[in-house]
């Protein structure tokens, strides 16, 4: 390959992530900031069956993050997310059409597929066209511009979801699509190799990388704590995530704002003001820290910001106060923030390319399984919900 070409490769890679994280962040906040609330007031879902679609979610997530990996690390990584931006589309203009509790929960298995299809593909894609040495600044700039971009989508949602709830999640379906088109233009693979077609052995082949990426993950210590650190996270993030609306709802009452009853634009308020604090956390650590944000072996830094998640889960829990518990929420979705771009880097850097993708599911698939595990227990039996129980939730 020619310097000429290489530059040009190192030029179109980063453009084309950039293209991802900030389409990608931009169509998740137009979906997904009112999300809860439509599935609560239009589809009607009661905290059973929220925690019901979390569970769905995941247990997918959980059966289909290793075969997808492997295909990624087989055939191709560009494609594999290429298609699962294209199921992310479908799944959410199902069930935006279909507001029902059926089409919904198969919504949650078909977007959970196509999350599949891109995780580990996406990060693994650009780590190998742009070389391990320089992909932390790649990871980084991604997610300052995906924060920046759920702003704006955060403010879409609010705004398109003054007209129908549905909105919001039907533009995003079809954002979906449109982005899988200009992806399918822009978006190079020059660095991966796919396997010959001559070594290709099927389902022997999906088990010769599956048992490569478990011996990677037994042998090399790193590979083996960020699967327990997922495995922990997974297990206490679960409830927060499906219930935090829902709890809200219940446990505090929201005044109308701007001239109408309001819950649109306050939940659009409260992910706006979220976003904008770790946007803001994010560009003030890197230009007061940087150098310990890029370092090699970030160990402590992740330690910390896992704990700062832990101390915002259990503020969110216990304070009584609507501003205050947001602000533990918030706290914990910055750190979280933080916490991805240095774990994502840290781990492709020590993962080899020929199995990165079907490596680092690993750690989703565990974060997946404890979100199943963590999932339902906190959350009231199906006959307390079908009684009419649901005041208060997240109380004792």
């Amino acid at each position: 390959m020619t310097a000429g070409s290489r530059s040009h490769r190192h030029v179109r890679a980063p453009a084309a992530y950039y293209l991802y994280e900030g389409g990608s962040a931009l169509l998740n906040a137009l979906a997904f900031t009112l999300m809860l609330v439509f599935q609560v007031q239009v589809v009607g879902l009661s905290p059973f069956e929220l925690v019901l679609m979390g569970t769905v979610l995941e247990v997918t997530i959980l059966l289909f993050e290793i075969p997808t990996g492997v295909v990624a690390d087989v055939y191709s990584r560009r494609r594999s997310v290429l298609i699962g931006t294209a199921v992310i589309g479908a799944s959410l203009l199902l069930q935006s059409l279909w507001p029902v509790f059926w089409p919904t929960l198969i919504a949650q298995a078909v977007w959970g597929i196509g999350y599949t299809f891109v995780s580990g593909a996406l990060q693994a894609w650009i780590t190998d066209e742009v070389g391990e040495d320089a992909v932390q600044p790649v990871f980084t700039r991604g997610v300052q511009l995906a924060l920046a971009l759920t702003i704006a989508g955060t403010v879409a949602a609010g705004l398109v979801g003054q007209l129908d709830l549905r909105l919001p999640m039907l533009c995003a379906g079809v954002g979906y699509l449109l982005l899988s088109l200009a992806l399918l233009i822009v978006m190079p693979e020059t660095a991966f190799r796919p396997m010959p077609k001559a070594e290709r052995q099927g389902w022997r082949q999906f088990g010769i990388t599956l048992r490569a990426s478990l011996v990677l993950a037994r042998r090399r210590p790193l590979v083996r704590g960020f699967a327990w650190v997922a495995l922990f996270v997974g297990l206490s993030s679960e409830a927060v995530d499906r219930l935090w609306v829902a709890h809200i709802l219940a446990a505090f009452t929201l005044p109308p704002l701007a001239g109408t009853s309001g819950t649109a634009l306050w939940f659009s308020l409260f992910g706006l003001v979220g976003t904008v604090l770790s946007l803001v956390a994010s560009l003030l650590a890197n230009r007061l820290a940087n150098r310990r944000l890029n370092q090699l072996h970030p160990g402590g830094l992740l330690a910390g910001l896992v704990l700062l998640q832990v101390a915002g889960i259990i503020g969110f829990a216990l304070i009584g106060s609507v501003v205050v518990a947001l602000s533990a929420l918030w706290l914990r979705d910055a750190a979280r923030a933080l916490a991805e771009a240095r774990r994502s880097a840290w781990l492709n850097r020590s993962i080899d390319s020929r199995s990165r993708a079907t490596t680092c599911r690993w750690s989703a698939s565990l974060d997946a399984l404890g979100q199943v595990v963590g999932g339902p227990p906190w959350v009231r039996s199906p006959a307390d919900v079908h009684s009419g129980r649901t005041d208060r939730l997240g109380d004792p």
